[in-house]
């Protein structure tokens, strides 16, 4: 009797060891899993690519500013792609959208957008929205985002992308770019993603006073230049950021 009560005893004392340890082993992989990117992230979601395209290709470059970094590290790049290119998305690279017309690397995309120095409050328009990449990362630094595409099936295109990825904000007109938007000026902030061979006066008349200006200047055959432009006093000055190879300025023909 009293071995039936001790083996009675032991199988109880082993039934709660084993429930113990499986109760551990699950708090455990539960931990694992909060911690774990892998885990945490959706397979499609390009998370890890997102962040190591902050840090190789932006911090390490100088780009300081943390909007504009937060802005990089939030927008999902890939769905501003073709669906062949989403793998290269995140690459140090240009890539092209079709019509002729490119997505800029990140670099420049970042570069451009901290030499704005934008506020929540500022109104920015964008000349030349092409696949509406850039639209989105001035979106997650202010509400007031005009952008202008002359390509009528990239304008399309672009108004797509931008409300599926959640960017219902952004005013997006199909037209000439080099008039601007006159009815939404004077602008806090404008900045051209084609290269003019000058700077077109009617984007410098909608510039507010104080604001700043973000354009590559040159031939489309030569070295360009970007070129912060500033309005101050009524007055304009211009200064050279570095050398830069951008798609034409288009035209309404």
């Amino acid at each position: 009797m009293n071995a039936g009560i001790d083996l009675l005893n032991v199988l109880k004392s082993r039934a709660v060891t084993v429930a113990f340890l499986w109760a551990v082993a699950a708090v455990v992989f539960t931990l694992i899993a909060e911690i774990s990117p892998c885990r945490s992230e959706p397979a499609n979601g390009f998370e890890q690519e997102r962040r190591h395209m902050v840090t190789t290709q932006l911090r390490e470059r100088g780009v300081e500013d943390a909007a504009t970094l937060r802005a990089m590290a939030t927008v999902p790049r890939h769905l501003f792609v073709p669906d062949s290119l989403q793998r290269s998305a995140y690459a140090d690279t240009p890539l092209p959208i079709g019509h002729g017309q490119t997505i800029s690397q990140p670099y420049i995309v970042a570069y451009m957008t901290a030499m704005l120095a934008l506020e929540p409050h500022h109104k920015v328009l964008e000349i030349g929205t092409g696949s509406g990449y850039q639209a989105a990362v001035l979106a997650e630094l202010t509400d007031h985002v005009y952008t202008m595409e002359i390509i009528p099936e990239l304008a399309t295109s672009a108004d797509s992308r931008l409300k599926a990825a959640g960017y219902t904000s952004v005013q997006l007109r199909q037209g000439d770019g080099y008039n601007g938007w006159p009815s939404a000026a004077p602008f806090d902030a404008v900045i051209v993603t084609a290269a003019a061979e000058f700077i077109p006066p009617p984007l410098l008349k909608q510039l507010r006073e104080g604001g700043r200006m973000i354009i590559p200047v040159g031939s489309p055959f030569f070295v360009q230049h970007l070129m912060l432009v500033e309005k101050k006093n009524d007055e304009i000055t211009t200064r050279s950021l570095m050398p830069v190879r951008f798609v034409p300025f288009r035209r309404k023909e």
